[in-house]
């Protein structure tokens, strides 16, 4: 698993969640924060998580990764059109929300195995506004004065009820984001040391990323005045291009996400 090209400063974007199907697996992820539930999906159209970008869930991407055949991948995004030269005040997961990625296995539309993801942020020094000194060279760096920090709990449903929790990861680092290359010099690297194992198979990655979604918002709301045809002809405009997300990247192995808890399988008569 490797995480997906991250934003640079010339490039700005953001976005939110909330469906889509593999195989016999539906995986759907929403952010819940106390005082509202974030459901839906896309970028900035529910009323409620326009006004909470840390709960707006962007899109969700589920599929069989190359190198990981008999694993589940999920990505998750937040935080739509995040510029990434947003400073000083870069963006992050909210600390009081509760961000999940759930798993329906029965086809009845309810979640039967979520995922939740907590986070907590460390300031290092609290008397300055940076976020990091120029030099970070690694996820751990002191000069990194901002780091966010998750934990992984893998929850299992019978009947609309919580049979099972579990702590898969704790105290996982957050990628930070890609505040420049004099701050960062090799971003990559830093970036790479936030994929982390869990408890019982799977890697996970939590940070900021590139948007990966292609559309173009600007005709799309303007009564829907697309400017070229539909279908891959080109000249399309992608109005997310250079903004960023904040994407949690889960790979799990398939019996972990079945009912049955086998790998899901494939045939033909």
């Amino acid at each position: 698993m490797s995480p997906t090209p991250t934003p640079t400063p010339e490039r700005s974007t953001m976005r939110r969640v909330h469906g889509l199907v593999g195989a016999l697996v539906v995986a759907l992820a929403a952010g819940a924060i106390a005082v509202a539930v974030g459901v839906g999906s896309s970028h900035r159209e529910a009323p409620l998580t326009s006004l909470d970008p840390t709960g707006d869930d962007t899109d969700v991407y589920a599929f069989t990764a190359k190198d990981a055949p008999g694993a589940l991948t999920v990505v998750a995004n937040w935080i739509p059109f995040e510029d990434p030269a947003g400073g000083p005040n870069f963006y992050r997961f909210d600390d009081r929300a509760h961000y999940y990625i759930n798993v329906d296995n029965t086809g009845d539309g309810a979640w039967d195995v979520r995922y939740l993801f907590t986070f907590h942020t460390k300031i290092g020094n609290k008397s300055t506004f940076l976020y990091a000194l120029p030099g970070v060279q690694s996820i751990s760096d002191p000069k990194l004065n901002v780091k966010q920090f998750y934990d992984v709990t893998r929850l299992r449903y019978r009947k609309g009820r919580v049979v099972s929790a579990k702590i898969v990861g704790r105290n996982l680092p957050v990628a930070p984001n890609n505040v420049g290359p004099k701050t960062i010099p090799d971003y990559d690297k830093v970036a790479n040391e936030a994929i982390k194992s869990l408890s019982g198979g799977g890697k996970v990655f939590a940070g900021q990323r590139e948007d990966p979604f292609f559309v173009d918002l600007g005709a799309t709301f303007d009564g829907i005045n697309l400017r070229n045809a539909t279908g891959n002809a080109g000249g399309g405009k992608d109005d997310l291009a250079g903004y960023g997300v904040h994407s949690i990247v889960l790979q799990v192995p398939e019996a972990a996400v079945t009912r049955d808890g086998k790998p899901v399988a494939g045939g033909c008569r």
